[in-house]
């Protein structure tokens, strides 16, 4: 598979979320999103950035964005991680893998010589029309969110 381009179509998507609603990429029509792919809930770096993107949703929001984090952990676990951190973030769960496969963020890692496959810490910048307008790559937690709601208002102005 190819990896997805600024200016292609964002692939769709129906996954349920923390709480047990269904989320797919239409909810959003007519907003900017922003998709965060992130590991696993509760460790450090996904812990950090959920709590980074929870502090600016008032103002993506004011913006006509919205966010929403995806990994592979169950709607369970996303719910006691939103508990726990007092997240405002919908937590959408991949478990099948199918939206991180679409989006090729389910790589090949290597920690210590191991090598095994994973989720790819990314973030898509997605446009009204459904179109990518950004893609982040082997993303670090610390200042992410800032640097991409700053991207943002850049599109959004």
């Amino acid at each position: 598979m190819t990896a997805l381009q600024i200016g292609e179509q964002a692939p769709d998507f129906s996954l349920p979320r923390d709480g047990g609603d269904t989320v797919t990429l239409d909810d959003f029509h007519g907003h900017y999103l922003i998709i965060y792919f992130y590991p696993k809930d509760d460790t450090p770096g996904c812990t950090a950035e959920a709590v980074d993107f929870t502090a600016l949703h008032a103002k993506i929001k004011l913006i006509n964005g919205r966010v929403i984090g995806v990994s592979k952990d169950t709607v369970a676990k996303h719910d006691k991680f939103v508990a726990k951190h007092d997240l405002t973030i919908p937590l959408l769960s991949d478990a099948e893998g199918d939206m991180c496969e679409s989006y090729g963020v389910w790589v090949e890692k290597n920690m210590y010589g191991r090598k095994y496959m994973g989720i790819e810490r990314a973030t898509y910048l997605i446009g009204p029309t459904g179109k990518i307008l950004q893609i982040w790559r082997k993303v670090r937690a610390k200042g992410h969110a800032e640097a991409v709601f700053q991207d943002l208002k850049s599109h959004a102005e």
